[in-house]
């Protein structure tokens, strides 16, 4: 990456750009100074931080119908600790498509260094069509909820029909169940939500912490609204590629499980671990695989699960969601252990039908409303044979067909290509062994701003990387960034530990 000559000519020469972009959405930019909405601060339902206050912000349910019905969003807030040092609104942008953000800054908070709590109010919301703002929901029947038929994992055999009708189902489901909501949810509505409650929060300008698909909604909101943002911080970061978005994401599953797999294998085999499934790291992923492979022809009954069995899907759709955090890696060896029979099988954990629901339903409606996903048949299949060769570890699932290649409607404006366009106040925190969103496709978000950007790179693995794994040198960058609004004069390379 090219360093740093002189900041403060590129902020100032890039500020006029951003001001002259904002001439494209004349609807958002008229809108932009005007006083904040009249929040009606109240507490907040369920166990929260109890600081935290909560509250709705009305949107339109159309942007092109500015003043037509509206829906709400539901924001949250835990205020600076200390008034008279307070900088601003720090918003947190949560992950999924599909994730409720409202309760993040009462998790944030037990984990962000006091210096930030003192200068910032932390906010956080739920998205369109998430949690307590208007929700949506698909109906789906409760065997289509599984984890296993919403990533669409092949047959023992290869074969992708099932896939195929499980994602013309869903897709069918979805655009006769989810009403206008649904249709009207995509990420660039999102950035547009975002700067309303910018605007209902009477700031003129807005700090952003986004985490995982919260990088792209984050990456989106600073390329429609350059000159409404502060300092943002991006962390977990996605592949911006205008041409695939979210089929882009999916895919990098593949290569993110090869390059964490090694952590969990070396982790697994150590002496003293209680749960360690090997004698050496060289032999856990052979055994990993021969055992998803045997699960395949003969799954073990597992009453209470969904589905009711351990079977070689449900252990690769394990190892996946166990490769997110080193302390996950439990879940994976248990499971391991379980199916070599050296272990009775866990109790099931199984989520609330309705919370399941809706984050599908939002998932959907972003992955298949955000872009056109090719609909050939014979192409999916093509490529899953050829994926599953490749990386077995995901057996094909990553490049396997979604609802999206039958969704009825098409992308009402086209997705946002991130661009260099705008202020230099782009901060992307990055683990090298990201199983979601892996290093390669963090590059090519950093190769998107430009020179809008720095990148502190940390050497560790799993999902998420400010103040979330003890690595001393990311946290201070990302630290000092929200504090001083100065980026490094380069992109930073923090060692492990």
């Amino acid at each position: 990456m090219p360093n740093t000559t002189s900041n403060l000519k590129r902020a100032a020469a890039a500020a006029a750009v951003a001001a002259l972009s904002l001439t494209a959405l004349p609807a958002a930019a008229s809108a932009a100074d005007r006083p904040g909405q009249d929040l009606a601060w109240t507490s907040c339902q369920g166990t929260v931080d109890p600081r935290q206050q909560c509250a709705t912000v009305s949107v339109p349910l159309d942007y092109a119908d500015p003043h037509g019905e509206q829906i709400t969003i539901a924001v949250s807030r835990i205020r600076a600790a200390k008034p008279a040092e307070r900088h601003g609104v720090l918003l947190t942008i949560p992950g999924g498509p599909g994730g409720s953000g409202l309760n993040v800054p009462s998790s944030a908070a037990r984990h962000l260094p006091q210096s930030v709590l003192d200068r910032f109010d932390l906010v956080g919301f739920d998205p369109r069509g998430v949690g307590r703002s208007t929700p949506v929901s698909c109906g789906l029947d409760a065997p289509d909820l599984a984890m296993v038929r919403l990533r669409p994992w092949p047959a023992a055999d290869g074969s992708i029909d099932d896939n195929l009708a499980t994602a013309r189902r869903v897709a069918e489901t979805c655009a006769r169940n989810g009403g206008p909501v649904l249709r009207s949810i995509s990420t660039r509505n999102e950035a547009r939500d975002i700067d309303r409650v910018r605007q209902a929060l009477g700031e003129r300008r807005l700090s952003a912490w986004g985490t995982s698909y919260g990088t792209y909604a984050g990456a989106v909101y600073a390329t429609m609204f350059p000159g409404r943002t502060d300092r943002i911080v991006l962390d977990s970061n996605d592949d911006p590629d205008p041409s695939r978005v979210e089929r882009g994401w999916l895919a990098n599953f593949g290569p993110g499980a090869e390059d964490r797999f090694p952590d969990f294998a070396k982790w697994a085999a150590a002496s003293g671990n209680p749960d360690r499934v090997a004698d050496t790291p060289e032999e856990v992923r052979p055994l990993f695989l021969d055992l998803a492979a045997r699960l395949d022809h003969a799954p073990l009954p597992w009453p209470g699960a969904d589905p009711a069995e351990l079977n070689g899907n449900v252990l690769r759709e394990t190892m996946l969601q166990s490769l997110y955090a080193d302390a996950k890696f439990p879940d994976l060896a248990r499971l391991m252990l379980a199916g070599l029979g050296r272990r009775p099988l866990p109790a099931p954990v199984t989520p609330p039908e309705q919370a399941v629901q809706n984050t599908v339903a939002v998932s959907v409606g972003t992955l298949c409303n955000d872009v056109a996903w090719p609909a050939d048949p014979a192409a999916y299949a093509e490529d899953t044979a050829a994926e599953r060769a490749a990386r077995p570890l995901t057996a094909g699932m990553p490049v396997n067909v979604m609802p999206c290649a039958f969704w009825p409607f098409k992308p009402v404006e086209p997705p946002t290509r991130v661009t260099s366009r705008g202020p230099a106040n782009v901060l992307l925190a990055q683990n090298l062994r990201d199983p979601a969103t892996p290093y390669q496709g963090a590059l090519k978000l950093r190769a998107a701003f430009g020179p809008r950007a720095r990148m502190v790179s940390i050497d560790s693995g799993g999902h998420d990387a400010y103040v979330a794994n003890g690595n001393a040198c990311g946290d201070a960058t990302v630290t000092a960034y929200l504090l001083t609004g100065r980026l490094p004069a380069e992109d930073v390379s923090c060692p492990a530990g």
